[in-house]
């Protein structure tokens, strides 16, 4: 049977690619009305309220959101979508207080909001959580979708399986709770994985600490977060290179002079300092899930040793010449672990926040310092 209304397979098939969804960036648009309606409720929007709306796809959040409040600033990278979405409102009085920014929201200087929604690409989770805890003045809260174990691992406590260095960071400027599960037949195209809200709300004020000395010690802390924190710090040479190096810079600041030369036994093991075994005769477990912020790409380069060891290998053994800063600076880590924090035999997926803050304030007491 044919129809002058139905459109040739070839022509049909051309003219529905146009909107065909670019999974590569995350394009999964939210299909069910229920859920996002109950997304926007849990974010308690005021009608004097500012939002930003991340990735707003065809736009079913985003009309939702203008119902409740005073504008939307939805921040788009596909173009197609950033035309479906303006078009979605043309003509109707939410039109002047929607605006679409085309870009990429992490790479994008954001204008001032009050409350953040978001049915996030899976590819910037981590990004966007951090670059908006760090936007000054901060939202008020942020109503987030994610991948549901990357949503698992914000929340994550000390001795949980999925507790990590994004778990201690995000909690250390937000306080975090888990909203809802979102299946993914509630998508289209459905996504691979199952997704879950979470609510972020940034602490005010802000924690008074240096975010780079706090997020560098947690990135020694969690190089393998089943190894003891003395293995962590005495066991790798590009840690001990990297504090001595912080060190000797701090000395400087500080009108304090080094006594240079070898000490006495000339050469340094350097081989890992061997710590007990995880739990249960298990080994650590890494996830391999999207941007997973423990990942060894978002590593600096000083924790990448393998092809630096080969190098350095003298008669099997990694060596390097040992001087008297090196051992000073071994010497007050050993002595804060040990002595001062008593932290030395625990393994970072076991230590809390307080257990971190004690050992970085120790730390930068004896002038030992990660930025």
């Amino acid at each position: 049977m044919s129809s002058p209304y139905i459109l040739p397979p070839s022509r049909q098939q051309s003219a529905n690619s146009i909107f065909k969804m670019n999974t590569d960036i995350g394009q999964h648009v939210l299909k069910n009305p229920g859920v996002a309606q109950a997304i926007v409720d849990k974010a308690g929007l005021k009608q004097s309220d500012i939002v930003l709306e991340v990735g707003p796809g065809s736009g079913n959040l985003t009309v939702k959101i203008l119902e409740q409040s005073k504008k939307v600033i939805a921040v788009e990278l596909d173009p197609r979508m950033a035309a479906e979405v303006t078009k979605r409102v043309q003509g109707t009085p939410s039109q002047k207080r929607l605006d679409v920014v085309l870009g990429d929201v992490i790479k994008t200087e954001l204008p001032y909001f009050d409350v953040c929604i978001s049915n996030t690409p899976y590819q910037i989770s981590s990004p966007l959580v951090f670059k908006l805890l760090a936007l000054s003045p901060a939202p008020r809260t942020c109503i987030l979708m994610f991948q549901r174990e990357f949503a698992m691992r914000l929340f994550a406590k000390a001795g949980d399986k999925l507790y990590s260095r994004l778990s201690v960071n995000a909690q250390m400027w937000a306080k975090i709770d888990h909203i809802m599960k979102v299946g993914k037949n509630n998508f289209k195209p459905p996504p691979a994985v199952e997704s879950s809200v979470v609510r972020l709300v940034p602490k005010n004020p802000r924690p008074q600490i240096s975010y780079e000395e706090w997020d560098g010690l947690l990135r020694v802390c969690f190089v393998r977060k089943n190894k003891t924190l003395r293995a962590s710090f005495l066991g790798v040479t590009s840690v001990l290179d990297l504090l001595e190096s912080n060190y000797r810079t701090w000395c400087a600041q500080n009108d304090i002079s080094l006594e240079e030369g070898s000490a006495e036994s000339g050469l340094l093991e350097t081989e890992n300092v061997p710590g007990p075994a995880a739990e249960d005769g298990e080994e650590e477990e890494e996830w391999d899930g999207i941007m997973d912020i423990d990942d060894d790409d978002d590593l600096p380069d000083f924790f990448k040793e393998q092809a630096i060891a080969k190098a350095n290998k003298v008669n099997g053994t990694k060596r390097k010449k040992r001087g008297k800063v090196t051992e000073l600076v071994r010497e007050k880590v050993r002595s804060v672990l040990e002595d001062k924090t008593g932290l030395a035999d625990k393994r970072a997926r076991m230590c809390d926040e307080g257990d971190f803050l004690k050992l970085l304030w120790a730390l930068n007491q004896e002038g030992i310092h990660f930025s």
